[in-house]
């Protein structure tokens, strides 16, 4: 790690983070969950806030792609999506659901914002319906093949890349 320049652990918790908060809607998959928190950690996201029956560490199957990143990364569980929408907005934070829906911005043309709150959703029913009532906008990420909708980790990579990329530079 010394060669590649990693923080440790105690130098990530104190690094200043992005103003970017991720939220997992009932995401089942173990893997997934790990591979977001070790997505977060790569591009020192905020916070995740695992939500519904997203599964929550500590897990072996969660830790087997996360790589640690639950240790690094501040994490918190809210049992109602909603709740954690509402306690996030009540922080001041503009609320974004990845989403494939009329309206919604390319990823391409979003121009993130300090303060914003990414919401992921399950794996086949995507973000529930009443979040996206209470979402600022719905982001969509540009696909040209025949499918139409790409696994949650990816998803959260390509995005959360995007919008680091576009608030550092």
């Amino acid at each position: 790690m010394d060669e590649l320049g990693r923080m440790s652990v105690d130098e990530f918790k104190q690094a200043d983070k992005s103003k970017v908060v991720v939220v997992l809607d009932n995401v089942r998959s173990m893997h997934n969950v790990g591979s977001v928190f070790r997505t977060a950690d790569a591009f020192l996201i905020q916070s995740v806030y695992l939500c519904g029956y997203t599964p929550k560490p500590p897990h072996r199957d969660i830790q087997k792609t996360a790589l640690g990143a639950t240790e690094t990364v501040e994490w918190h569980y809210i049992s109602n999506t909603m709740e954690a929408v509402n306690l996030l907005k009540e922080k001041g934070y503009k609320i974004f659901a990845v989403e494939q829906a009329e309206g919604s911005v390319s990823l391409e043309k979003f121009n993130p914002e300090d303060n914003i709150a990414v919401i992921f959703g399950n794996e086949v029913e995507g973000v529930d319906v009443e979040v996206l009532k209470h979402c600022d906008a719905c982001i969509e990420i540009p696909q040209f093949g025949t499918k139409h909708s790409l696994n949650i980790s990816v998803a959260a990579g390509i995005v959360l890349w995007d919008i680091t990329r576009k608030q550092l530079l």
